[in-house]
């Protein structure tokens, strides 16, 4: 379709794929990335020893494990960027099924660890949490349902994709996680708007969003809790927020230096939910404005390269992957700095954790693969080559 459309443009064949990826990948966004890996484990160094501590292992086993975790994450995320985007939509598809059928079955074969949401399957040597995965596998399959919606005679894929949304997010509050499931259901609503949406339908998604959230809180002991805790006026020092925002506060603009933060001694998830906190405190605004920096050089190069995408298929992807990985990082930054109510999300890339890591790198590799340049031409200049 999109052939008849713009008209084919030649793609040299026979091209290697290594050099041809190293061509067309956006090597900025990667080396952000990359960075942001380096800087998880760094702080990783400084904010996980005091856990290994308390739980009678080593002092550098979790920064060991984040290693091995991270560099499989990277191995797998540039395997994927090297994939077309119809293998990636086959491999979503597949990895979208499972992690669905595993979150399904969490009530009966899943464990909270005592924080109160069963979100973890635990295999004894390792625990993995599958609405991390579920995140990129549902908005690759949602952006193939809008994109086969946008095509004549096409199905109501935008309907569907609704509906699917619609369930994941049943499903995520029931276990209970509001946080996944308003990520799921923002990445829906960026690429709906992206397709087309009208007005009136965010307006009203938007209304559905307000009942919903009040009906939570009127009906859900934990998120009620988080909301009331967010919105007092006081902050108990002694609970996760309080330490959070005392070592915010005690870093200044430059830290008090590398290995003297006191945070990580009290903050049970100092090395995960609120690593942000430990990078405030050792080293400073500096290092938060690097890492805000950071997150935002991928997402706006993301989307730029995005906008010149000719295939509704590859826009939508992209656009639902890039602001997913942006709003994560935004949300877990601002739970640290009390802008936003306590959520449990990870900063991605950075933060500890093993489900979340490699998941990362499987969105990020799915984003790398969906912006990389293609002999297609800009859209301004196919159009106005048509209209000479």
């Amino acid at each position: 379709m999109t052939e008849m459309v713009y008209g084919t443009v030649p793609v040299r064949s026979g091209d290697p794929v290594l050099p041809r990826w190293w061509r067309t990948i956006d090597k900025w966004s990667m080396s952000c990335i990359l960075l942001l890996f380096v800087i998880g484990l760094l702080l990783g160094l400084a904010a996980s020893p005091p856990l290994a501590a308390r739980n009678g292992l080593e002092p550098f086993h979790y920064v060991t494990r984040q290693a091995i975790f991270g560099g499989l994450a990277l191995v797998i995320m540039l395997l994927i960027s090297m994939m077309s985007p119809v293998a990636v939509r086959r491999l979503a598809v597949i990895g979208f099924l499972i992690s669905f059928i595993a979150v399904i079955f969490l009530p009966f074969f899943g464990t909270d660890f005592g924080k109160g949401a069963m979100r973890w399957y635990s295999l004894g040597f390792v625990s993995f949490q599958p609405s991390e995965f579920l995140k990129p596998g549902f908005v690759v399959l949602a952006a193939w349902l809008m994109a086969a919606g946008l095509e004549i005679g096409g199905p109501p894929g935008r309907l569907y994709s609704f509906i699917l949304a619609s369930f994941i997010v049943i499903l995520l509050a029931l276990q209970p996680d509001f946080g996944q499931a308003a990520l799921i259901l923002f990445s829906w609503g960026v690429m709906y708007f992206v397709a087309g949406a009208p007005m009136t339908i965010l307006v009203i998604l938007a209304g559905a969003v307000t009942f919903a959230g009040t009906f939570a809180y009127s009906s859900s002991e934990h998120f009620a809790r988080r909301i009331d805790g967010f919105l007092s006026a006081d902050v108990d020092p002694t609970t996760q927020l309080g330490y959070a925002t005392n070592a915010i506060r005690e870093g200044g603009f430059f830290g008090v230096g590398v290995g003297e933060g006191q945070v990580k001694w009290s903050l049970p998830d100092a090395h995960t939910d609120f690593i942000i906190a430990v990078a405030a405190e050792e080293y400073g605004l500096i290092l938060v404005l690097v890492v805000i920096a950071l997150y935002a050089i991928i997402v706006s190069r993301s989307l730029f390269r995005l906008i010149r995408e000719r295939d509704p298929f590859i826009r939508l992807a992209g656009t639902g992957l890039a602001c997913a990985f942006g709003v994560q990082a935004m949300i877990n930054m601002g739970v640290a700095v009390r802008l936003l109510p306590a959520k449990g999300m990870t900063l991605p890339f950075v933060s500890y954790g093993g489900s979340s890591l490699i998941a990362g790198g499987i969105a990020l590799g799915m984003l790398l693969a969906m912006t990389r340049s293609r002999p297609q031409g800009e859209i301004g200049d196919i159009l106005l080559r048509r209209g000479r």
